[in-house]
């Protein structure tokens, strides 16, 4: 395995840069920093390493020289590939090429939504890797058990018909989609009820406002996980995004804890 010089030239610039992935696709990353473990960002569905809480966490690496990398899912961001093609599996594997290939050493996850489930993916997938988690409002098998209820009768029957359904955006960007492959894929990759393999200090925020991911179904990924060292924190007042200026320094100091222990 490369260094961490050779494979993700860490230090403070924390320009992009691209990982060659199969074919002509390519993930877009971000690093900074060099010393403890490596601090790796897992956004969320339709998220990409921009945001808030990725941000904040690459401005307090830095200040710190602590080792971190985001980076976007493949048809995410400013990665390759067209986000109808996306699947867990896809997800989970660009993840894995992210630790295997521009990391060493241990790491601390920090997965915020569906990147909470890959998270839980990537540390069955890799355990002698991790020396923390830090979960944000974590969706684990969100596709099967949070998004597949919730579709209406039309989505259903589009899914079935034409294997995809364009569902609204909140944003008025348009409407999204959702396949069938997307949903099918995912059963696959179902973690709860559990039990979860996962024996390093866990560290879950969730917000009690969070209506895309009810307090209760992080609750279940958090007593899941086989490790004792678990603590959940639940934010009465937050809502799934949980970027507030006091929610990042609930996510940072998460951060610093463990990659202090």
């Amino acid at each position: 395995m490369p260094s961490k010089t050779d494979a993700c030239n860490f230090g403070l610039t924390d320009d992009v840069r691209y990982l060659a992935r199969e074919g002509s696709e390519s993930l877009a990353y971000r690093c900074v920093g060099a010393d403890g473990p490596t601090v790796v960002w897992l956004g969320g569905f339709r998220s990409d390493m921009t945001g808030t809480k990725a941000q904040a966490l690459s401005d307090w690496a830095r200040g710190r020289g602590r080792a971190f990398v985001r980076f976007d899912y493949f048809g995410h961001g400013a990665s390759s590939g067209d986000f109808r093609d996306g699947t867990i599996s896809r997800w989970r594997a660009d993840a894995l090429a992210v630790v295997d290939e521009l990391t060493r050493g241990p790491l601390i996850l920090v997965g915020s939504s569906m990147g909470g489930w890959l998270a839980c993916l990537v540390a069955a997938a890799r355990p002698e890797r991790l020396g923390g988690m830090v979960l944000i409002a974590p969706a684990a098998d969100f596709t099967e058990a949070l998004m597949k209820p919730a579709l209406p009768p039309q989505a259903l029957k589009a899914l079935e018909t034409e294997g995809v359904w364009t569902a609204p955006d909140d944003f008025g960007e348009g409407g999204y989609p959702i396949t069938r492959a997307l949903l099918e894929d995912g059963a696959r990759w179902s973690v709860l009820p559990g039990p979860l393999p996962i024996h390093c200090p866990v560290r879950v925020l969730q917000g009690g406002l969070d209506a895309s991911v009810p307090w209760p179904h992080a609750l279940e990924l958090a007593q899941a996980v086989e490790g004792q060292d678990v603590v959940f924190s639940l934010i009465r007042d937050g809502d799934h995004r949980l970027s507030r200026p006091q929610d990042i320094r609930r996510l940072i100091a998460a951060a610093e804890e463990l990659g202090e222990g």
